[in-house]
């Protein structure tokens, strides 16, 4: 994933903008037992705040995070990183993911699978254990990765060779499987699966969002972003059939996923990287690199209002959402106070960080 990484009430009387919440290998001996959380920020005007922001330290830089049987998974560069959600304890460690961007997780097969950017490839570990299973060929620079539990397929979309590597995860380690492949036609960035046998990716070159089946190998819609442009993070709200798109201009696309219109466009925060959407709190966030969480509420059938930004921390441009605790997880550093040089600043030594955000009610 590319460096700029993606992704969201007017109703405050009926209080639907007060309750959501966003909420073998052992671990590295680099990566010491996190320091204690910082006190909770006070709540920005629409409710939310900082709940915790612990320093876990340890190598690498980061890229997507995901969440799974009570575990956050963290890319780092050339491992991922496994740490206890409710305590943000490092608890193991999955080594030589070279590259790495992010994880996907089959929790009926007690596996996960990371796509290795710079190896071409994607490791099979067993999440009980977090030993290898195997390693496996994608294209060329995998970059997101997700699982599809009504295809029960994963998908490895490759930034530079422009399509998706499809693959089986049930399968016999001593057999790995050759994936299918099918061009998309730009550098895709996120996925999101409809829940009903799609997927929507964006292509973040095309200003485009492409919706395929993983199964026929079909390519179905290609739909223009306008006004949106270099789209990263999307997210969905499979109910309504509605996609949720942050954008590299600062804005957040929302398009019918049945016939490609764009709904409207909200103002985000700038240098974003993920989306996400809580079907039950009906929002949608955008986590940004500037150091801000933009909010987007449902207000009614196709009408959405911005909520204020809660402020994260620089570079929290990556997350994952609990749907469970509705509780939002975002990857940040500290960094010097003056960068030198025309490169981007490097991250302080051993300052990596959990920032935790819920409503200021948890």
């Amino acid at each position: 994933m590319h460096d700029q990484i993606l992704k969201f009430g007017r109703r405050c009387a009926l209080g639907v903008l007060l309750t959501w919440a966003i909420s073998g290998v052992m671990a590295r001996a680099d990566e010491a037992a996190p320091t204690p959380s910082t006190p909770s920020t006070p709540s920005t005007p629409s409710g939310y705040q900082v709940l915790q922001k612990v320093k876990v330290g340890g190598d690498g830089g980061w890229d997507y995070l995901s969440l799974d049987g009570g575990r956050l998974y963290v890319s780092r560069g050339s491992h991922l990183m496994v740490l206890d959600a409710a305590t943000l304890k490092v608890v193991g460690d999955v080594p030589r993911t070279n590259g790495i961007h992010g994880a996907a997780i089959v929790p009926a097969l007690h596996r996960g699978f990371t796509s290795n950017g710079k190896d071409g490839t994607v490791t099979v570990f067993d999440t009980q254990t977090l030993a290898t299973i195997a390693t496996l060929h994608a294209g060329q620079k995998p970059d997101a990765i997700i699982y599809d539990p009504t295809t029960k397929k994963v998908l490895v979309f490759n930034g530079k060779s422009d399509d998706v590597t499809i693959l089986d995860p049930d399968f016999d380690p001593a057999q790995p499987p050759q994936g299918k492949t099918l061009a998309l036609g730009g550098a895709p960035e996120f996925a999101v699966a409809d829940g009903a046998g799609k997927v929507f990716v964006n292509l973040e070159d095309k200003s485009q969002v492409v919706e395929f089946d993983p199964v026929a190998l079909t390519v179905l819609h290609r739909w223009p972003l306008a006004p949106g442009d270099a789209p990263t993070g999307i997210a969905m709200d499979t109910t309504a059939r509605r996609l949720f798109v942050g954008c590299a201009n600062k804005l957040m696309v929302i398009v019918n996923a049945d016939t490609g219109k764009v709904v409207t466009t909200l103002p985000i925060g700038g240098r974003v990287d993920a989306a996400a959407f809580d079907s039950e709190r009906k929002l949608a966030f955008s986590s940004n690199g500037d150091g801000t969480l933009s909010v987007v509420a449902q207000t009614g059938p196709d009408r959405y209002t911005s909520l204020p930004a809660v402020p994260t921390q620089l570079g929290a441009r990556t997350m994952a959402l609990d749907p469970k605790t509705h509780r939002i997880y975002l990857a940040a550093a500290e960094y010097p106070a003056k960068a030198t040089g025309s490169q981007r600043p490097q991250p302080l030594p051993g300052s990596f960080t959990i920032v935790v955000v819920g409503p200021a009610a948890q």
